[in-house]
């Protein structure tokens, strides 16, 4: 239901409840999202980060408590998965996001750019479109797609899973909506279009609700963390560092109060079980109050475990694990992914791979764990090798067996490293319950279904790990455990991420795909890459008309090589003045955004009243838009 518009409150919930079987799943929520907030909603798998986007979006509706939208108000959402409904052109995907209209714009599009015009039916769909005043939202798709380098025939089907997610994330854009709710926007991206969208949502007018995994996203993004834990919703003004103190600072309050509480009821037990002299004189009002203790304890909701992971071991492999000597691989239409390559493996080193979707990491592992023979050079695998693999796509996983049967397939029990546990027991140790267990893997969550890989990958002895995309869709405390798990594990790593945290904690050295067939190696994680990298090492998102290669299906469109570093051309006196003011210019704008995120971690800031807080915020995005744009100007000048 539709309210008169306040300027600032564009969704309130208020007493909202809901609940699929068992313990609520939201419980009494409290919300309200402003105009010009970035919103991210945290918490761990399962705990309805996804659900309570959906009832921002208004695709589901509560048991209880109500939810409240501006009058005016458009909201769209990024789905977490890609829908298995999509298909056609990508412009027809897009217009979806227009409804009704959408379908007649598909329409038009499709039936005027026929061999053979129907000019009846161009003539009637044209009428409609008119009817409604609908060619300004044509206009709007095209500029969308052109905003997002997204060719509008090209079949959506047969894009790389980075780009179809590009082309919903146009789909929710294109009906400009004033609340945007992303469910983990980075997933199946690349670095380069991870740092594009971080740019582009920084200069995003309306208030954005985010749910990802990946913390150095987040950390650029949020202005404000939504914590969901154990059904409760609480609001953590201001960033994640600030989140992070102070989230500690009320885990050892509660802590504290629990155990205060668990030692009274002790207490209290204790009175009740005192012999026969004691109960007959015993205090009714006292026993009321044990009664009422014992329910409060009864409907206590415990902290969600730590998952606990141990890598089943696998006998030592040899030294020299993988050799490659001037390696070369190219497709038969002459794609060049890579060419005199050479690098050697040892036991113990954990390899991070990293490059622009379709830049051949797949492809890359593949020739290195022998799967893929090259069409020039060799690769001699070390001896002894046991080697375990996660796929990113999942695709290891049984859909007709549940989460029993893909770990232990027909046994009782794993053996990790000598010990049996049984199966039940070892799905417990992954936040899985007896109920989760045994029900079909159709049901499970992302990160459910990702939780279930890693439960598999590790019940299998290995002394070489390949992990492709392991972290998508996993909450941070398991992605924290995993980091130190895989920086524990006495065998070698390889592993493709486009986490840079994760690579940064994890990998002890980089092969990066740089396009041309060039694999640059470089000591050190992501960040390490950064410095040492030749520029621009990555090329920027491309556009919609690449296609996963046909030999490949699981290796994405090739990027443009690292352009040559031109020579710098002359500026005008104009452009000249420009340049010379930029870097006083920039570190005015620096100094205006660190004050701004500054006040914002004074607790005082958050006793004004809500206009002023909303217009604090919008400056900040103002002035640090203003920013981005300055130091853009200045490369581009430099260049």
């Amino acid at each position: 239901m539709a309210h008169a518009r306040d300027p600032l409150r564009m969704i309130t919930l208020q007493g909202v409840d809901y609940g699929v079987g068992g313990p609520l799943l939201l419980e009494a929520v409290d919300l309200t999202v402003e105009a010009g907030e970035r919103i991210a909603l945290i918490g761990r798998n399962g705990a309805g980060k996804s659900t309570l986007l959906k009832l921002l979006a208004g695709e589901l509706k509560p048991d209880d408590g109500e939810v409240r939208v501006a009058g005016g108000v458009r909201r769209a959402r990024l789905e977490q998965e890609v829908p298995a409904g999509a298909q056609g052109a990508v412009f027809d995907v897009v217009a979806q996001g227009l409804g009704e209209l959408g379908a007649w714009l598909a329409e038009f599009h499709r039936l005027s750019h026929a061999a053979a015009v129907d000019t009846a039916a161009l003539a009637r769909v044209q009428a409609k479109i008119e009817a409604v005043q609908g060619w300004r939202a044509d206009q709007r798709v095209a500029e969308t797609l052109a905003r997002l380098a997204l060719d509008g025939d090209a079949d959506f089907a047969g894009l790389s899973g980075g780009l179809k997610r590009r082309v919903l994330l146009a789909r929710a854009l294109v009906s400009a909506p004033d609340v945007l709710l992303l469910d983990e926007p980075t997933n199946h991206l690349d670095i380069a279009a991870i740092d594009w969208l971080e740019g582009f949502l920084k200069g995003w007018p309306g208030a954005l609700v985010f749910v990802t995994h990946d913390r150095r996203f987040l950390r650029a993004l949020a202005t404000r963390i939504v914590e969901i834990d154990r059904g409760q919703v609480s609001s953590w003004p201001g960033d994640w560092a600030n989140y992070e103190r102070r989230r500690e600072e009320r885990l050892n309050a509660q802590a504290q109060e629990a155990a205060r509480f668990d030692k009274l009821l002790a207490q209290e037990e204790a009175w009740i079980r005192q012999g026969i002299k004691a109960r007959r004189t015993r205090d009714e009002g006292r026993v009321r109050r044990l009664e009422a203790m014992r329910r409060e304890r009864g409907q206590r909701r415990e902290q969600a475990g730590n998952v606990r992971m141990e890598a089943a071991q696998g006998q030592a492999s040899g030294k020299k694990v993988i050799e490659a000597r001037e390696v070369s691989f190219a497709y038969p239409d002459g794609r060049r992914i890579v060419c005199d390559f050479s690098t050697t493996i040892l036991r113990g080193d954990r390899i991070g791979l990293i490059g622009a979707n379709g830049s051949g990491k797949t492809t890359l592992l593949k020739l290195l764990l022998g799967e893929l023979a090259p069409t020039a050079g060799e690769v001699k695998l070390g001896s002894n090798l046991q080697v375990a693999y996660f796929d990113q796509y999942r695709a290891t996983l049984r859909e007709d067996w549940n989460a029993i049967e893909n770990v232990a397939e027909g046994r009782e029990s794993v053996t990790i490293n000598g010990r049996q546990k049984h199966v039940i027991g070892y799905l417990q140790e992954f936040l899985f319950t007896a109920e989760r267990a045994r029900a079909p893997i159709t049901r499970l969550s992302g990160g459910e279904r990702n939780r279930l890989l890693l439960a598999r990958l590790f019940a299998q002895p290995s002394n070489l790990l390949v992990m492709d995309e392991p972290t998508n869709d996993l909450d941070v405390e398991t992605l924290e455990l995993l980091e130190e798990l895989l920086a524990d594990y006495p065998g070698t790593l390889l592993l493709v991420s486009h986490d840079r945290d994760f690579l940064d904690h994890v990998v002890t050295s980089t092969l990066a795909l740089e396009g041309d067939g060039r694999v640059g190696e470089y000591v050190g994680g992501y960040s390490d890459w950064l410095r040492q990298r030749p520029a621009p090492a990555v090329a920027p998102p491309t556009s919609g008309r690449e296609r996963e290669p046909a030999h490949d299906s699981r290796t994405d469109a090739v990027p443009a090589a690292a352009a040559a570093t031109p020579a710098r051309r002359k500026l005008g006196y104009k452009d000249a003045r420009e340049l010379e003011q930029l870097p006083a210019r920039i570190e005015a704008l620096e100094a205006q955004v660190a004050a701004l995120t500054q006040a914002m971690h004074d607790p005082a800031f958050y006793q004004r009243d809500g206009a002023a807080i909303a217009a604090h915020g919008v400056e900040l995005t103002r002035r640090q838009a203003e920013l981005d744009a300055a130091y853009a100007r200045w490369a581009a000048l430099e260049g």
